[in-house]
C-alpha cells in the first residue's frame, strides 16, 4: 500500500471559514485524479472536566450544520500562535467559566473524525479537581447551557443517544475505559486520584 502522490493543490474556498481544496492525485495503483476535493480545517482541542465534587461539566449548545441541540464536551479550534493544550484551557474558560492550568490536562490522545474528506485532529483532554472560578466568554454564534452531570450518568446519556457527537461520544469513552475508577461512584466522597 502506497500514499497518494500530491501533484497540485488549488484553493476553492468558498469562504474563510470554510476552506475547501481541490487536489490532482496519483493513487498508489499510478491513477491520476484531478478532482479530489478536501477541507483543510484546523484541528479541535476538546476537554472532559472533572470538578471536584465529582460531576463531569458538559455543554449544550445549537449546531447549525445538522440543525440539531447537541450535548457534547467542551471543545474548539486550535487557536492562532498556541498550543493546542493552550487552546484547551482557553476554550474551557471560554465556554464553561473554568479555569485551570495546562499542568492540569491528561491527554486522551487523537481523534480523526473524516480522514477522507477533511485534515482535522481532534485532542482530547481529561482534567480533575476542577471548579467554576472564571466566567464565560462565548463567541457571538455560540449560546451555551452548562450541564453538570455524575460520570455514570454521563455514560448512561451517551448510550441512550443524548451524547452523540463523535469525538465527544469517543473521548468520553477513551476516559472510562483507560479510568474507569473516574466512572464508578459508589459515594459522594469518591477520591479522583489516578
Amino acid at each position: 500500500m502506497k500514499k497518494w502522490k500530491i501533484i497540485n493543490t488549488k484553493d476553492v474556498s468558498p469562504s474563510k471559514w470554510f476552506p475547501v481544496s481541490q487536489q490532482t492525485v496519483k493513487l498508489g495503483n499510478g491513477t491520476i485524479l484531478d478532482d479530489y476535493f478536501i477541507s483543510p480545517l484546523g484541528n479541535v482541542a476538546m476537554i472532559l472536566p472533572f470538578t471536584k465534587d465529582n460531576y463531569i461539566v458538559l455543554v449544550k449548545q445549537y449546531k447549525h450544520a445538522i440543525a440539531k441541540i447537541m450535548i457534547e464536551l467542551p471543545a474548539g479550534y486550535q487557536q492562532k500562535g498556541k498550543t493546542i493544550k493552550q487552546s484547551a484551557i482557553n476554550e474551557l474558560e471560554e465556554e464553561t467559566g473554568i479555569k485551570t492550568k495546562i499542568s492540569n490536562l491528561i491527554p486522551l490522545g487523537k481523534i480523526a473524525n473524516n480522514p477522507t474528506k477533511t485534515t482535522q485532529i481532534s485532542y482530547g483532554f481529561m482534567a480533575k479537581n476542577l471548579e467554576f472560578n472564571s466566567q464565560q466568554n462565548t463567541d457571538t454564534t455560540e449560546e451555551i447551557e452548562i450541564i453538570k452531570a455524575r460520570p455514570q450518568q454521563v455514560i448512561d446519556m451517551l448510550m441512550k443517544g443524548e451524547i452523540w457527537g463523535a469525538d465527544s461520544v469517543a473521548f468520553i469513552l477513551k476516559a472510562y475505559y483507560q479510568y474507569p475508577k473516574l466512572f464508578n461512584i459508589k459515594n459522594e466522597q469518591a477520591n479522583f486520584r489516578i
